[in-house]
């Protein structure tokens, strides 16, 4: 009998990915040991020194990758993490800056150019509320540690003004010192999880904002992929996909168990009526594939183009592996 292949996963553990980190799901022919990892911790291993054979990444860092005819990974269309990222906009309780379009000419930091959470809302903000991105002054750095690093080099356009904060800085202290006039973080800044009454978002209504912006496009952002080293693949192409079928089949309870009224799955007493609300407004918002979010993939692309991470909108079968783009029919 053929041994399986061994594969180690690093990744975070959502309910929806749970049943692989558990091995109540499995990847047929595969050997699969799940590292529970830190997002930052895993980004900065996979996307510098390719740790893994398999790991949840960064779209954005990857997109900055996808061109490179000898990257090490390929990109396969499963999705671990999504998340509207309207609440990652942050300013000083006393800025004049009350809408997103006051932004423009502004000086405003964010943790990584190539982080998903900003390549979405950079776009955002300039196609649904004029801003104009390149009158902003970029700067990025550690959030709340100084010396951070972009995970994948990429290099903003000219027409952009990207530079890094002082080597001894945080985003955070700049922000409160008055040097940032915005702070765009997918992760909140520890001083407004600790309630610090000089910090505030800059989209108080975050969740109206959202959901405003999902009626006019039918998006929920796409944050990560699953990538696949490609000696791995090489040796054994059909993992990919095996690899994607056990995804699926991973977050098909998970949806069930929220919705379940005789006990909760979470801490969220409400969690069966927040779950049916949720599928009423967005329907199936962790879908995996192509089809379910071509209007989603062809925005991050286009915003991955203007914002140089790639010299232009790349088709899917140059950022996916093709062989996982479709399905058989019966």
């Amino acid at each position: 009998m053929t041994p399986n292949v061994p594969l180690t996963y690093a990744g975070a553990v959502y309910d929806r990915t749970r049943p692989l980190y558990d091995g109540s799901v499995r990847a047929e022919g595969v050997d699969l040991r799940y590292l529970k990892t830190g997002i930052e911790e895993l980004f900065w291993r996979q996307g510098r020194y390719h740790e893994f054979d398999a790991a949840e990444f960064s779209f954005g860092a990857y997109l900055a990758v996808a061109e490179l005819p000898d990257r090490p990974f390929d990109a396969i269309p499963v999705f671990p993490s999504r998340a509207f990222r309207h609440s990652a906009l942050y300013v000083r309780a006393d800025s004049d800056v009350e809408k997103p379009d006051q932004l423009s000419g502004r000086i405003v930091g964010t943790p990584e150019w190539s982080m998903t959470a900003s390549l979405w809302m950079r776009g955002i903000l300039g196609e649904y509320y004029g801003v104009d991105l390149t009158s902003v002054r970029w700067r990025t750095g550690g959030l709340e540690e100084p010396g951070r690093q972009e995970k994948s080099r990429v290099t903003p356009p000219e027409r952009f003004d990207v530079t890094r904060v002082p080597e001894d800085a945080t985003l955070v202290g700049q922000l409160l010192d008055g040097a940032l006039d915005a702070l765009l973080t997918a992760r909140p800044p520890q001083a407004f999880m600790e309630g610090d009454p000089r910090i505030r978002r800059l989209f108080p209504d975050f969740r109206g904002a959202e959901l405003e912006y999902h009626r006019a496009t039918g998006i929920v952002p796409i944050m990560h992929v699953v990538v696949i080293k490609r000696d791995i693949l090489a040796q054994h192409p059909w993992v990919a996909n095996n690899l994607r079928r056990a995804f699926e089949l991973a977050r098909g309870p998970a949806t069930a168990d929220l919705r379940d009224t005789a006990v909760c799955s979470s801490s969220l007493l409400w969690e069966s009526a927040y779950a049916e609300q949720e599928a009423a407004m967005l329907g199936d918002p962790f879908a995996y594939g192509i089809e379910a979010n071509r209007a989603t993939l062809d925005t991050i692309l286009r915003y991955a183009a203007e914002q140089g991470f790639t010299s232009r909108p790349l088709p899917l079968n140059e950022v996916f592996l093709p062989s996982t783009l479709t399905d058989a029919k019966i």
